[in-house]
């Protein structure tokens, strides 16, 4: 018998040291977890292979300092391939087995619409620095985004080709997908109510690589211009084709020509193009700085969307060390944000999510972009901002 109440002594010493122990150090074993969605691999992974390098940088230069409140933050990168099933397989793994407390991306509007519905329901605060859809972030208030709505992005393209370059018949060759059907609806909107045709409007599938009967149609129809608002490889492609069957009208685009891969891929084919896309970030010295820490780390420069994602990036990091890993907690400091001094500018939200920003025009000469200027619409009419 008094064998038996020794190891009960014991066992309830242990028990009582474990709680001890687990309740005196919870504020420095606290995890602080971040999660990545975005395309690695496929034909678009350089768009999230940018980003993931981006949320890297910034989580790596947060632990040098001694990571939040002392502890390490701990970085989870998932492939979504650029589409909704690998997206939300990620985002159930991040979820349910990694518990993140946050979320950078995704990086596509399709899979961000579809893991946007999982993190609001959980209540998993989403941070995407691409998804321009302007619906994404009416799936509720644990989504934002630190690139501009595609809203405005289609607002001020229309407004732009018809009241500046003049166009009054266009025409459209977009993918049948969210991101790119969008920015085609938005323009086309914009564009007609300003007066103007889009008079011929062509589609193509995810994943074509033919694109030479769609642009043959297109040529037919002798529009003015031609608006693609796709991604880098698809618009690579449809520019060298165009070239092939003879077409030789201006092209105009979106922010995914913003990506630097574009060159690559399709070299002076892209010469003459204007598109619409962030703001010209101004050269200050946080921007030099992350630019120059950036190629050191990675051999590239980042795009703005990589940027986005630094920005993105350091908020959450800012927030945590102000109220913990709590999802709630988080979600509320990054809606408070208030004037955040990001390497983009003066980063602030709207009460949906949005990026309070304008967009940038841009036009490339000798396969680099010339920046135009940068813009906004105000009572029906372009307004260049200055």
């Amino acid at each position: 018998m008094k064998s038996f109440k020794k190891v009960a002594l014991v066992v309830a010493l242990i028990a009582m040291s474990t709680c001890l122990f687990a309740g005196g150090s919870s504020e420095s074993t606290s995890s602080y977890k971040i999660g990545f969605i975005g395309p690695m691999t496929g034909d678009n992974a350089n768009y999230g292979i940018l980003c993931s390098q981006s949320v890297k940088l910034a989580v790596d230069q947060a632990n040098a300092k001694g990571g939040i409140n002392g502890t390490q933050i701990e970085l989870i990168i998932e492939d979504s391939e650029g589409t909704q099933e690998k997206g939300m397989a990620a985002i159930e793994k991040l979820s349910s087995t990694d518990k993140i407390s946050c979320l950078v991306g995704p990086v596509f509007t399709g899979v961000s619409f579809a893991v946007g519905e999982r993190c609001q329901s959980e209540g998993i605060p989403m941070m995407s620095p691409s998804a321009t859809h302007k619906d994404i972030t009416a799936i509720g208030d644990y989504v934002f985004r630190t690139v501009v709505s595609d809203g405005l992005q289609g607002e001020v393209a229309g407004h732009y080709f018809y009241e500046v370059l003049g166009y009054r018949n266009i025409g459209c060759l977009y993918i049948k997908n969210d991101y790119s059907q969008g920015l085609y609806e938005g323009m086309k909107a914009a564009f007609e109510s300003c007066g103007g045709k889009v008079s011929a409007v062509e589609t193509a599938q995810l994943g074509d690589k033919d694109f030479k009967t769609q642009l043959t149609k297109l040529k037919a129809a002798n529009v003015e211009a031609i608006y693609i608002p796709n991604y880098t490889v698809e618009m690579a492609q449809q520019l060298e084709q165009a070239a092939q069957v003879g077409l030789n009208v201006p092209f105009l685009s979106c922010d995914g020509f913003s990506n630097p891969e574009i060159y690559q891929l399709a070299g002076d084919y892209t010469n003459g193009v204007v598109y619409i896309a962030p703001t010209q970030v101004e050269e200050s010295d946080a921007y030099k700085q992350f630019v120059a820490d950036y190629t050191a780390a990675y051999g590239v420069a980042p795009d703005s969307f990589a940027t986005n994602a630094f920005d993105a990036t350091n908020i959450y990091i800012q927030v945590m060390k102000e109220v913990g890993s709590d999802r709630t907690a988080i979600r509320n400091g990054v809606a408070a944000i208030k004037d955040y001094q990001g390497v983009t500018g003066t980063v602030n939200f709207a009460e949906n999510g949005d990026l309070v920003a304008y967009q940038g025009v841009y036009r490339v000469e000798n396969q680099t972009p010339i920046y135009i200027g940068a813009y906004t619409v105000d009572g029906g009419k372009l307004i260049e901002v200055k």
